[in-house]
This record gives structure tokens, C-alpha cells and sequence, in this order.
């Protein structure tokens, strides 16, 4: 994601560790995760467990309470999170790798990044609606203008009688500009969320380039599984046209196990 002031940057590091005045690292403090291979920190607890405090649900490693980098509780509004996020603590090795842990990182993200700077994480949101993925048709051939409309036509129509949003369809890459009525009607509906749906939305429009499927996976609408199989048309029929590029087949599955960590991770809020 982009460094620009007021961009959220959705799983990317912070600061892996906080460091305590005396110059220790607390290990307390739980990975933001990152693109930078480091260090590994050595798993150094036993058990993680889930306690309710302040109408909430806070992790607990042998006992403690975690923090995010920001050094704020990791305290999840519900306990489905809770115990999703206790899982992937419970599920590292002898070392612990922030890559495998999307939720941890979803959850520090909606608690040290979104609380902050709401308005422009809504905007960045909203803004994939102008630009939408779901609008922008092959020319040709016939048979993936045919395959795009039959996957992409219904989800145009659910979001129209959804949120009163229509958006126009154009074939070929030239910007199609979209009604101001229906960015603000999904920008209304984007605005609506908390912090932690914030989280999860942004990383599921992200993967997708597409307002309209990552609405689709917030309202429970489609599942991850789904949602990448429309988000993929294009490389499935090209896939199937010329043949598999494992390099290009090693990317999409590293992006739907991304957009299934989303996935999961609304699912549980």
C-alpha cells in the first residue's frame, strides 16, 4: 500500500516488536507482519486463552494480555475474533511468523491505524467504487464478454437494488466516469462500518479491485471462495485458453488465502 499521509497500510509493518525504555524488547507486543524477511521471534509461551473484559474479548498468552505495535490491549469486539486470533497464536511453531497470522494483523490494524485516521480509510475504500473491477468489460472474444457478464452482471444488479447504486458498464480500459448518486450511495454504506469490518473490507476490496465484491463478502452475500472465482474471470479463461503459469498460479493462491483470512475474519465480527 502506499506511504502518502493519511493511506492505511493494511498488513504491513509498524514496528514488529515495542521496545521498553530500557532498550528490552517487550514480547508481549504482538507482530504487525510484513513484506521484509526478518528474524523470527521464538514462540515463548505455552497456551493463549480468551477472557471477557469491558464487553469485550481480550487474548491472553500463559495469562498476560498482548499488545498490538501500538502498544494498545488487542482486545476483539467478539468472541468468534477472539478465538480465531487465539488460534493462530496456538497454531505457530518455535517460531512465530506474523505471514501466517491475518487476523492478528487485521485486528492491530483496525486498532492502531483505522481509530486514527477513519475518514481517509473510508475514502480510500469508497474510491474503488469510481474504478470498479466489476465495471470494466473485455471487447472480445465473445466468449469471455459472455463469461464477464454472466459473473459480473448479477453482482452490478444485487449492489443497484442493495444500496441504490448503479453503476455504468464500459468495455475497453478508458475511465468511465459513475454517477455521483451511486459513489455516495456506497460510500454511505462504507462509512457505516467499524473499525475492525474497516479492516477486513479494505483488505478484501484490495485483493480484489473491486468495491462491489468486497460489499458482496461484508454482507455475507458470496464467500471468499466465490468472491476470488469472480475476481479471477479474466485469468481463469486464460488459464484455460493458453494453459497454467505456475509462477501466475503460485500469486493466485497466496490471494485467496488472503481473501479467505478476510473472509474470516468478517465472518466473525
Amino acid at each position: 500500500m502506499s506511504d502518502e499521509p493519511g493511506k492505511i497500510r493494511v498488513n504491513e509493518t509498524m514496528e514488529d516488536t515495542a521496545i521498553t525504555k530500557g532498550g528490552s524488547t517487550d514480547r508481549f507486543v504482538s507482530h504487525a507482519g510484513g513484506h521484509n524477511k526478518r528474524a523470527l521471534r521464538k514462540r515463548f509461551y505455552a497456551s493463549a486463552e480468551v477472557k471477557a473484559e469491558d464487553e469485550a474479548f481480550v487474548l491472553t498468552l500463559d495469562g498476560r494480555s498482548i499488545k498490538t505495535p501500538g502498544r494498545a490491549v488487542l482486545m476483539l469486539p467478539t468472541l468468534a475474533l477472539a478465538t480465531a486470533v487465539a488460534d493462530e497464536w496456538l497454531g505457530q511453531g518455535e517460531e512465530i511468523d506474523p505471514e501466517t497470522m491475518p487476523l492478528t494483523k487485521m485486528a492491530n490494524t483496525a486498532i492502531d491505524r483505522i481509530s486514527d485516521i477513519r475518514a481517509h480509510v473510508v475514502d480510500e475504500i469508497a474510491g474503488f467504487g469510481a474504478s470498479d473491477l466489476l465495471c470494466y468489460r473485455a471487447e472480445h472474444p465473445e466468449a469471455l464478454v459472455a463469461r464477464q457478464a454472466g459473473a459480473w452482471d448479477p453482482l452490478l444488479a444485487w449492489a443497484a437494488k442493495t444500496y441504490g447504486a448503479e453503476l455504468k458498464v464500459t468495455q475497453g480500459i478508458v475511465f468511465q466516469k459513475q454517477a455521483e448518486t451511486a459513489l455516495d450511495a456506497l460510500k454511505a454504506r462504507v462509512a457505516a462500518c467499524s473499525a475492525f469490518e474497516l479492516a477486513g473490507l479494505h483488505e478484501a476490496v484490495s485483493l480484489t479491485g473491486s468495491l462491489i465484491l468486497g460489499l458482496a463478502m461484508l454482507e455475507h452475500h458470496l464467500d471468499a471462495e466465490q468472491v476470488f472465482a469472480v475476481a479471477h474471470v479474466d485469468e481463469t479463461w486464460q488459464a484455460e485458453k493458453w494453459g497454467q503459469d505456475e509462477e501466475a498460479e503460485v500469486r493466485l493462491q497466496g490471494r485467496l488465502k488472503s481473501l479467505q483470512g478476510a473472509g474470516v475474519f468478517l465472518n466473525s465480527l
